[in-house]
C-alpha cells in the first residue's frame, strides 16, 4: 500500500467535478447551481476540520515515487483539536497498490477523505472500491471510532462486507454484519465491541433512536444507492438523527444514478449534506480504458403465420380477461355505493 502526505480538510469550500454527460451539455449550469441551492437549503453548523501537512516529502505512487508537497495549512486548526483522532496515523493516507492504479479512483478518494462526496459511476467502475479505501483511512484516522456502510437490501450489505474485506483487508475481527434479525442485546454487544459495521438504514435508525448505537463514535458513513435519499427514507432519517449529536462526520454516498431529475438530484445532495460531486458516464474520457465497449445491431425478425396467429389469441384471451375483471370491479362499486 501507498502512503501520501494529508492535505487540508475543508467542507465549505466546494468544487463541483462534472466531467460527464450525464444530464447533457445544457443541463450542466442547471444542475451546479442545484448544487448551490441544496448548500444555501441547509443551515448546516460543522465546524470545518484541517489537518496540517506534516510530511512534504512523502511517495505519490502515481508519480512514479517521485516526491511532492503540498500548501501549509493554517496554524489556527492544530491537529489535537480533533477528537479522537490519531496524530501519527493522521500524518498519512493509504492507497492500495496491489491493484491496478485509475487515475480516477485514486483522484476521487482523495476528494471523497475530505469532503462529503456524491461518487456517480456507472456499474462495475469501482464504487465499492472506493469506499474500501475511504473507510480503512478512517477506520485507522479515528481508532476508537465507528465506520458504518449502508446499503438498501440484506444481499447488498452481505456482498459490501466481502468486497471491503478482500480489497483492504480490514480485519474482520472488528467488523459486524447487522440485520433486523439479529436481537437488540447482541446488536448493543456489537455496537461496543466492533468498530466498522455493515447494515440497512432501518436497523442503524431503530439502533440510533434507541440510544444501543453512539451517534458521537460515527466518524464515516457510507451510503450505497444515495439516490434513494429522498423524502422520508431511512436514509433521510439516519442523517437527522445524527447530526442532532452536532459532531463532525465524514458522508460517501454512492450511486450509479443520482436522480432522474434536477430537482431530485438537489434533495439527495441537502439532504445528504454533500459538499462535492464526482459525476462520470461511459463517455468521460478517464474512463475510457475501463468501459467495455458494446457494439450493438438491432435485428427485426417478423413473427411469421404461425406466431402470428398465436400472438392474435394470446391478445384475445387477455381482452376477455381484462373486460370481465373491469365489469365486476365496476359491480362492486356500484353495490358498494348503494
Amino acid at each position: 500500500m501507498a502512503e501520501k502526505d494529508n492535505t487540508e480538510i475543508d467542507n465549505k469550500n466546494c468544487s463541483v467535478n462534472f466531467d460527464c454527460d450525464i444530464f447533457g451539455d445544457d443541463d450542466d449550469d442547471i444542475i451546479a447551481q442545484a448544487f448551490e441551492d441544496s448548500l444555501l437549503v441547509e443551515n448546516v453548523d460543522t465546524k470545518k476540520s484541517e489537518v496540517s501537512v506534516l510530511n512534504h516529502g512523502s511517495k505519490d505512487p502515481k508519480e512514479g515515487g517521485q516526491s511532492h508537497s503540498h500548501p501549509s495549512v493554517p496554524e489556527s486548526t492544530p491537529l489535537e483539536s480533533l477528537p479522537g483522532f490519531d496524530e501519527d496515523a493522521g500524518r498519512t493516507w493509504i492507497y492500495p497498490i496491489n491493484y491496478p492504479i485509475r487515475d480516477y479512483q485514486y483522484c476521487i478518494v482523495e476528494k471523497a477523505l475530505y469532503k462529503n462526496t456524491l461518487v456517480s459511476l456507472p456499474t462495475g467502475l469501482g464504487k465499492t472500491f472506493i469506499a474500501a479505501v475511504v473507510m480503512y483511512n478512517f477506520y485507522r484516522w479515528y481508532p476508537q471510532s465507528k465506520i458504518v456502510f449502508m446499503a438498501p437490501t440484506k444481499p447488498l450489505v452481505a456482498q459490501q462486507v466481502e468486497a471491503c474485506f478482500n480489497i483492504m483487508g480490514i480485519p474482520q475481527e472488528d467488523t459486524s454484519q447487522m440485520t433486523g434479525t439479529m436481537s437488540l442485546e447482541n446488536r448493543a454487544k456489537a455496537w461496543t465491541q466492533k468498530r466498522i459495521f455493515f447494515l440497512t438504514p432501518q436497523v442503524l435508525t431503530n439502533d440510533l433512536t434507541r440510544g444501543v448505537c453512539p451517534g458521537t463514535l460515527i466518524k464515516c458513513l457510507v451510503l450505497d444507492e444515495a439516490h434513494r435519499a429522498t423524502g422520508n427514507y431511512s436514509y433521510c432519517q439516519v442523517i437527522h438523527v445524527l447530526r442532532q449529536h452536532r459532531h463532525d462526520f465524514r458522508i460517501l454516498a454512492l450511486s450509479a444514478t443520482p436522480g432522474t431529475d434536477v430537482r431530485a438530484v438537489q434533495q439527495v445532495l441537502t439532504n445528504l449534506m454533500i459538499s462535492h460531486i464526482e459525476l462520470r458516464s461511459e463517455d468521460s474520457p478517464d474512463i475510457q480504458a475501463y468501459v467495455f465497449h458494446r457494439s450493438i445491431e438491432k435485428i427485426v425478425v417478423p413473427l411469421g403465420n404461425e406466431l402470428s396467429i398465436l400472438k392474435k389469441r394470446y391478445l384475445n384471451v387477455r381482452k376477455y380477461h381484462y373486460s370481465v375483471y373491469f365489469f365486476f370491479n365496476s359491480l362492486q362499486i356500484v353495490v358498494s355505493c348503494h
